[in-house]
């Protein structure tokens, strides 16, 4: 299956109008954004679970790295309510659930192999945004040789000037809307532009956006 699968074109999903897809695991549903293979696949998804839902033991020989956007999800290592960012490096194995529900965006079999830190940053906590440029603030989540991933928290009127993306960007918009030269992107929306494109950006009413740059360099 291939969703988006060429990395050097931009691709826009709105997640809000795509169908929940069922897993291979009763009460986990899943909305693809890009996906490239079959079961085991490159993939970006939102991905939903029932109340008591739970799947099975899973290996990530790539990694995964997800934000949960609803509710608390759960494995052996904790329970991340919503604003948690997590990463789990390639090797990593663990059995997902959730008792209330959740609603994750994920990201797997995406990570340098050589990728060993396990990732927990709650984003609802004040204390680690940083100021930045005019109207905005950021979090940082992770950084390596190859990649950024940081959320972006953008005042209303908030605009900043053309931005050469060298190594690619990628965003889901959490709350509120952005723009750029292509278009505007509410709430549910992912995003990939690939390395070389330039980007200008405004937000109107403002947004909170996480973000990945630097992993699409060719």
């Amino acid at each position: 299956m291939q969703i988006h699968a060429d990395l050097t074109k931009p691709a826009v999903v709105d997640a809000n109008a795509l169908d929940w897809v069922p897993s291979p695991m009763p009460g986990v549903e899943r909305r693809m954004l890009e996906r490239d293979g079959e079961e085991v696949a490159r993939a970006t998804s939102l991905v939903k679970y029932a109340p008591g839902s739970a799947f099975s033991a899973h290996k990530h020989d790539l990694g995964e790295e997800f934000l949960v956007l609803d509710g608390v999800f759960t494995d052996e290592t904790g329970d991340f309510p919503k604003g948690m960012y997590v990463r789990n490096p390639p090797g990593s194995v663990h059995i997902p659930s959730s008792a209330p529900g959740a609603v994750i965006m994920v990201k797997l079999r995406q990570m340098d192999p050589a990728d060993k830190a396990y990732v927990r940053v709650n984003t609802g906590d004040p204390s680690g945004w940083q100021d930045a440029r005019d109207g905005e603030k950021v979090l940082p989540l992770f950084k390596d040789a190859t990649e950024t991933v940081t959320m972006h928290e953008w005042a209303s009127g908030a605009a900043f000037g053309a931005e050469t993306h060298h190594g690619g960007a990628e965003y889901f918009v959490v709350t509120g809307s952005f723009s750029d030269e292509n278009g505007t992107y509410t709430a549910g929306t992912w995003l990939r532009l690939p390395a070389g494109a330039l980007q200008s950006i405004r937000s109107e009413n403002g947004a909170r956006v996480w973000r990945k740059t630097g992993h699409l360099a060719v």
